[in-house]
């Protein structure tokens, strides 16, 4: 095989509005090896089959086997308004694809879609005098941006369809996730497998075959980012194997990069040949030499294979990584960036980043320069291996993507972006006169004074994303945060007043943390908000991993880990017992709660305990507390 195709798929689900960004940077870094490499989505390709007139009419077909007696209240209302889904499906997707703006008229006027359940959400906004719902939000124009939120409340209408009435597991960003996330045990994903095909698995099997009919690769590389995507890999690979047995298959991405680090289960090999470890160019640059014969077998790298006897075995010839600089400029010709839709689920301005518009997805460094958290996976190889590019090779890599794409938006993807790459970066875009719009995630560091920040407004950032976790200065110390609140505060609004856009990722369930912990944390999260530091937020229950400080030394920490399943697939996540005996779930729907109306400018005003159902402890903090930070 002197020159293997190679084709690299994203499965189902990333997401809808822009390309997951791992097989652009391979395909980038494989053509700039002489290697024939071309990529496709099958994940947006999945949702456009099923999201169209032919695949409604399929969904209703099915539905009408089950007896009406039997049917849930979704699948029944679905075959009822089938008729105007499917005179809507086709324009309103063309309509969230900008390809067909003066729907907006139309779909706003509240008449056009049919309205499910989730409209109900709307609700929430009607005033005293039943005024417009979404008038606070878009005022008396923002027609587009409005329409995209009742276009995505529609959507995600038939989503609840697809899930009652088709296939329990779907969802459009994690397709059957139970079934791969920290499961040591193979045997439900096996089954799911072995299970006939639901309407889903049998569009997906369909794109599969024209794929690969198409392209005729000699080598497929499936990247998985995440425990959502596991199942729609494997269907992928289960229909390759039918399609053209002799088509080599590898797994890689960074499911395998934390869950499959131990794999030991044979079972996997029937479907992919090879499962790849950690940053993918190496893995997959002595694969290919390997398949044109000029590497042995043996001298793979990061390479899970199945033996002659049946069993696991990790070849690695430890041979070093390519340099950071070195990996040439992500491509993503091939994919269909005119076909991604700009969805609108949150109506907060800074939220809405992830699910609107079409980024370019770009990385300032391998790695995280302070890889010292105690939640994170700090020894695994994408947060403890730091290797940044220049601002050179930034500037040149978003110039070539602007030449090919014609879209100036970047979404830097980095596990924490450097303060010193990041001057840097903005002040040679500056220099060469590079105008982009910009955002990404950081440390909040006490590097980003208002100096800094103003220079990287000017330089294009829009917005930023970064770890305040649990708002709690002992908390902060024990994870090794290296930050404070009072910094934080201090941090985020130098951001805002630069005009960035701001918003934390905030954490609950943390080793020790107690109920007046949690309470505490949330009053400060509330006067960050209404300080105007912070522009939204997400809560994340904490979740202890076998690859972090917490996991590998939980004495330290206060707590005892629970012993994990016997198995030999997926190892990651793991139980354990906090003294402390909080119910964080609990607490946790109550800070859901506030957060979200945080973010819409309600309730900043009041107690925090008044969203808690339980009774708990009045806040420790001083009610000025970030407003003295601020003037310090």
């Amino acid at each position: 095989m002197t020159k293997p195709r190679v084709l690299l798929l994203i499965p189902p689900m990333t997401q809808l509005n822009t390309p997951y960004p791992s097989t652009a940077y391979l395909s980038g870094f494989l053509r700039s090896r002489g290697v024939e490499a071309v990529q496709a989505d099958l994940a947006l390709e999945l949702v456009l089959r099923l999201l169209s007139r032919a695949g409604l009419n399929a969904m209703r077909e099915q539905i009408q086997t089950v007896p009406g007696a039997d049917r849930g209240p979704q699948a029944q209302r679905f075959v009822e308004l089938h008729a105007q889904y499917a005179a809507t499906i086709e324009p309103l997707i063309a309509f969230l694809q900008h390809r067909d703006s003066t729907l907006a008229h139309r779909i706003v006027s509240r008449r056009f879609l049919p309205e499910g359940p989730r409209f109900a959400a709307l609700d929430v906004y009607v005033d005293d005098q039943g005024g417009d719902p979404m008038a606070w939000a878009f005022g008396a124009l923002g027609i587009q941006d409005r329409a995209r939120h009742l276009a995505t409340l529609y959507l995600n209408d038939l989503a609840d369809v697809l899930r009652e009435a088709i296939d329990p597991r779907f969802e459009f960003v994690r397709y059957a996730e139970s079934l791969a996330q920290s499961q040591a045990s193979f045997d439900p994903l096996a089954e799911a497998l072995a299970a006939s095909p639901t309407l889903v698995d049998r569009t997906l099997q369909q794109i599969t075959r024209e794929v690969i009919e198409a392209r005729r690769p000699d080598l497929v590389l499936v990247s998985v980012p995440f425990p959502g995507s596991v199942y729609g890999a494997f269907r992928i690979a289960q229909q390759i194997r039918a399609t053209s047995p002799q088509t080599q298959i590898a797994l890689g991405g960074g499911y395998a990069n934390t869950e499959l680090r131990e794999l030991a289960e044979p079972r996997v090999f029937d479907f992919f040949d090879y499962v790849t470890l950690d940053a993918g160019e190496m893995p997959v640059l002595a694969l290919v030499e390997y398949l044109r014969g000029q590497r042995p077998r043996e001298a793979l790298i990061r390479c899970f294979v199945r033996q002659a006897d049946g069993r696991v075995h990790l070849l690695d010839a430890r041979e070093p990584d390519i340099a950071f600089n070195d990996v040439g400029i992500p491509t993503w010709d091939g994919l269909p960036l005119d076909r991604y839709l700009s969805l609108l689920d949150m109506l907060n301005p800074m939220h809405r980043l992830w699910s609107d518009g079409r980024w370019n997805k770009l990385t300032a460094a391998h790695g995280c320069y302070w890889k010292k958290c105690s939640f994170c996976d700090v020894s695994l190889d994408y947060i403890s291996r730091y290797d940044a590019a220049s601002a050179a090779t930034l500037v040149d890599r978003v110039e070539a993507i602007v030449r090919e794409t014609g879209q100036t938006g970047f979404h830097l993807v980095d596990e924490a972006a450097p303060p010193k790459v990041l001057k840097a970066f903005a002040q040679e875009l500056l220099r060469r006169g590079v105008a982009i719009s910009w955002w990404g995630n950081i440390r909040f560091e006490k590097s980003f004074n208002p100096a800094l920040c103003r220079l990287l407004a000017d330089s294009g950032c829009i917005a930023i994303s970064g770890g305040l976790e649990v708002a709690s200065d002992r908390l902060l110390k024990l994870m090794q945060k290296g930050v404070t609140v009072e910094q934080v505060a201090r941090v985020t609004h130098a951001f805002t007043d630069a005009g960035i856009r701001v918003h934390a990722y905030l954490m609950y369930g943390f080793p020790t943390q107690t109920v007046q912990d949690t309470v505490d944390a949330l009053e400060y999260v509330r006067q960050m908000f209404e300080a105007g530091c912070l522009d939204s937020g997400f809560w994340h229950r904490f979740t202890c991993t076998v690859h972090s400080p917490v996991g590998r030394d939980p004495g330290a920490y206060g707590i005892e880990l629970v012993a994990p399943l016997p198995g030999a697939f997926a190892r990651n996540d793991i139980g354990f017992i906090d003294p402390t005996g909080v119910d964080h779930d609990a607490l946790g729907i109550a800070l859901n709660q506030a957060l979200y109306n945080y973010m819409h400018g309600i309730g900043l005003e009041q107690d925090v305990r008044r969203w808690f159902d339980q009774r708990v402890p009045r806040p420790r903090v001083p009610q000025n507390f970030i407003a003295r930070a601020l003037e310090t």
